[in-house]
């Protein structure tokens, strides 16, 4: 597992941030449902499965989730929980993609938010993401927790 954390008001984050600047320029030319790289290296398969902790501020996408994603897109999601069951039936396009949570990441990195922390498992995937934009402010932070990770079948050797 990798852990970055990236608090952009030090000097040692800045440079963790402009090498998020400088991938996040690469990517933005990704059209959406495109293959997305991040900074581990790992490139978003086209079909996978994933399981979803969304907690934390003051947000719609808050919750418990088993997301499918085929061809970059999610095409199916379950709520787990009463709030993911909530936001599943109410606004079912709020449940995102890796690659959607990876560009929100890149976004609060650009946006220098005041905390900004990514863990990622072995193949490069991400298992923990935790934004803070303003340390002061109340209920503005995310924290997303990715496990059950799934590639579809052919697409684990297709990303080592």
């Amino acid at each position: 597992m990798t852990a970055v954390r990236c608090r952009p008001r030090s000097a040692l984050s800045a440079v963790a941030l402009i090498g998020g600047v400088v991938w996040a320029t690469a990517a933005c030319g990704a059209e959406k449902g495109a293959t997305v790289e991040n900074a581990t290296g790992w490139q978003e398969p086209a079909s996978y499965a994933y399981t979803l902790a969304s907690s934390e501020g003051e947000r719609s996408l808050l919750g418990a989730f088993r997301v499918t994603v085929r061809d970059g897109k999610v095409v199916n999601s379950v709520g787990l929980d009463d709030s993911g069951r909530r936001v599943v039936q109410q606004v079912p396009g709020e449940v995102p993609t890796l690659a959607e949570l990876l560009e929100q990441l890149d976004q609060a990195r650009r946006d220098r938010a005041d905390t900004v922390e990514a863990e990622y498992a072995a193949d490069g995937h991400p298992m923990r993401i935790f934004l803070d934009w303003e340390k002061n402010a109340i209920d503005d932070e995310a924290l997303y927790v990715i496990s059950a990770y799934e590639p579809a079948v052919g697409q684990e050797k297709a990303n080592r």
